[in-house]
């Protein structure tokens, strides 16, 4: 459990080349490891361990009885064992629910009708509402009394009593801990049995999780237990429990809950009280909206048309994170504990693993989509000025995939693998977002000659450039500059930067639109400081989400993903000319227009797009428009069948054109 809101992650689940030693790599069977490319989240977890924000992690996915990938990073062995924190809840929460299945308590019993010495407000409270956080009682203890720490759940109770409930039951989504308590003790009353017989009886040994129990957060004390934060568990532990939870309750032929048990556990248990926007964990982590967020025990990150979850965790401000993914069939256990040193890295760094962990499931769910691309790495590349992240795969003509401002190298996730069949596929991050190193402020950079050194230090001397929004401006600013360099250009959601007519300003001018520029960017770092990263994040995002199609709701997760993720550099300090200072349009007017153009618009994108992409068409004939009717700004990602059909056509057409020329 964590008291406060934890700080948003400033940090990218990219994929990191990253060596783990055979020594920290837990053995498998062979049999049971399947051919998934899960590289990009083992280097993610590396990275993390790299840098020191955990002395050591473990993952573990896993689909049914069979395990697709298992691995431990650091110091951490497949028997280390962790303290879980809120990972804990969804153990706290089947253990009372195999209550219920034997008719010993109701999910609408009153807490009153156990524990009578409650007060009016907070004995309306049902079972069902104290495991999903709208029973309205306060998250902790208050301020200047004892915390939570007593060495039964009879003393908890009895010194939860004396509060006073914050709303009345049902009417308002909070999380926190302390109802828990009260439906732990409510179990112990209705059984005879102390919590923990409860757990190992009724969970841990039917599963053989033989070293989960329930034990203190803080390491060093001697309470138990504490239902929403003090569970202590290993790897493959947890692992049997999710194998359980999504075998409907049943683990290898033997049934631990009843179906309604599971059912009711995923269900939307907060049933209409209010969520406060902006802040609870599915919308950070997620993107998502909705007002079902939970269940009894857990997280519902996603939902279907019909409501119904197809994403569910239990995640850890320590960093531990439990999913299971229903549309692949498959569950993950990420086990951690950060380093929560006052001056360790991730204090420094503003490290959050309870934000960080959610880009794993999606990590794994590409991993599973996508399959492993042929002849893959990726890794840093020293380009001199700076470094930039890079992924490369497959053989053939060279594509450079260019991304969009405040995205990474992931918006190319549904043309990455695809592309790779084909050709020799490379994508990265632009400076100062994603993995790649942060920019200087006062060091003056052009994205485009950032791709000029990528392609130099590669060694690719002519690319088919693919860019959309900011890459695609950083395409036709390379096309001004470099044309010897490219074979096709591709643009989607936006084509030319409109600069100042610089041969026409006097040394006066310049000096004067500087000014007004730089007093502008001040401006603007003011207003998004004042808002803070997170809320000027939610506004972008929301505006973003605007731009696409109605339909584009299935994007949401991994779009937000990136927005999370993003550094916020840019809003935040004022920027080089990252972008050609002189106008674009004449450069490129001016050439003998060879070079094959596609110019790929979403029919819901806004009206500056595409006032950008036919002011290229204007001065390109021959260019090729295609207008995709299901997309808006983030066409790829909105409509990738479609995206990828028109950009395989033209590309295909580009190769036979090369080769009838040669």
């Amino acid at each position: 459990m964590f008291k406060s809101k934890p700080s948003p992650v400033i940090c990218t689940a990219l994929c990191l080349t990253a060596a783990v030693s055979a020594s920290n790599a837990a053995s498998i069977p062979a049999s049971s490891m399947h051919d998934y490319d899960f590289s990009c989240v083992s280097s993610t977890i590396q990275s993390w361990v790299d840098k020191g924000y955990y002395p050591g992690a473990s993952i573990l996915i896993g689909r049914g009885d069979k395990v697709l990938f298992e691995r431990t990073y650091g110091t951490y062995t497949p028997a280390t064992v962790v303290y879980i924190a809120s990972a804990g809840k969804w153990l706290a929460a089947a253990t009372i629910a195999s209550v219920v299945d034997e008719g010993k308590l109701s999910w609408d019993d009153p807490a009153s009708k156990w524990i009578p010495e409650l007060s009016p407000g907070m004995g309306k409270a049902t079972l069902r509402q104290l495991l999903s956080h709208t029973s309205g009682y306060p998250d902790y203890q208050p301020d200047g009394r004892r915390r939570d720490d007593y060495q039964t759940l009879s003393e908890s109770v009895a010194n939860i009593v004396p509060l006073t409930i914050d709303d009345a039951p049902g009417t308002r989504f909070h999380y926190g801990g302390l109802a828990m308590q009260v439906a732990g003790r409510m179990a112990e009353l209705a059984t005879g049995k102390d919590w923990e017989s409860l757990f190992q009886e009724r969970i841990a040994h039917p599963l053989g999780m033989t070293a989960t129990r329930f034990t203190p957060v803080d390491l060093g004390g001697g309470h138990s237990p504490m239902l929403g934060g003090g569970a202590r568990a290993t790897l493959r532990d947890y692992a049997r429990f999710l194998e359980m939870i999504q075998g409907d309750g049943v683990y290898r032929g033997k049934r631990i809950l009843s179906h309604a048990s599971i059912a009711g556990m995923q269900a939307d248990q907060v049933r209409g009280a209010r969520v406060d926007p902006g802040g609870e964990y599915v919308e950070r982590a997620y993107g998502q909206t909705y007002n079902g967020i939970y269940g009894l025990g857990e997280w519902r990150d996603e939902i279907d048309p019909q409501g119904n979850a197809t994403l569910i965790s239990s995640p850890s401000w320590a960093g531990a994170l439990p999913w299971i993914d229903k549309t692949r069939g498959v569950y993950g256990i990420f086990l951690t504990h950060v380093d929560v040193s006052q001056n360790g890295p991730a204090a420094r760094d503003k490290f959050s693993g309870f934000w960080a962990s959610p880009a794993l499931p999606i990590m794994v769910r590409h991993a599973l989509d996508t399959g492993d691309p042929p002849h893959f790495r990726s890794g840093m590349l020293d380009i001199g000025t700076t470094s930039l992240y890079y992924e490369k795969a497959g053989h053939g003509p060279a594509v450079i995939l260019m991304h969009a401002h405040s995205a990474d190298c992931r918006e190319w996730d549904p043309q990455f693998a695809q592309l790779a069949k084909r050709y020799t596929v490379v994508r990265f991050d632009f400076r100062g977002y994603g993995r790649s190193k942060m920019p200087i402020e006062g060091e003056e950079f052009t994205h485009a000659g950032d791709v000029l050194r990528l392609m130099d230090n590669l060694g690719i001397k002519k690319a088919n450039l693919v860019g959309l929004s900011l890459g695609g401006l950083v395409g036709t600013d390379f096309l001004a500059l470099h044309p010897e360099r490219v074979a096709s250009l591709t643009v989607a959601s936006g084509a030319i930067h409109q600069g100042p007519d610089i041969p026409t300003e006097t040394p006066e001018q310049h000096a004067e639109r500087e000014r007004e520029r730089t007093e502008s960017q001040k401006a603007g770092i003011a207003a998004t400081l004042a808002e803070g990263i997170p809320a000027f994040k939610k506004h972008w995002f929301d505006s973003l989400m605007k731009s696409c199609a109605p339909h584009s709701e299935p994007i949401r997760p991994a779009l937000w993903q990136m927005i999370e993720d993003w550094s916020a550099w840019q809003p935040a300090h004022i920027e080089a000319h990252v972008l050609l200072d002189t106008p674009v349009a004449p450069k490129i007017a001016a050439q003998d227009h060879k070079i094959p153009v596609l110019i790929i618009k979403g029919r819901y994108d806004s009206d500056g797009s595409h006032r950008s992409s036919d002011a290229l068409a204007a001065i390109y004939p021959g260019a090729k428009v295609v207008t995709l009717q299901r997309a808006g700004h983030f066409s790829n990602m909105e409509s990738p069948a479609e995206f990828n059909k028109a950009l395989e056509g033209f590309l295909s057409s580009v190769n036979a054109r090369n080769a009838s020329d040669r």
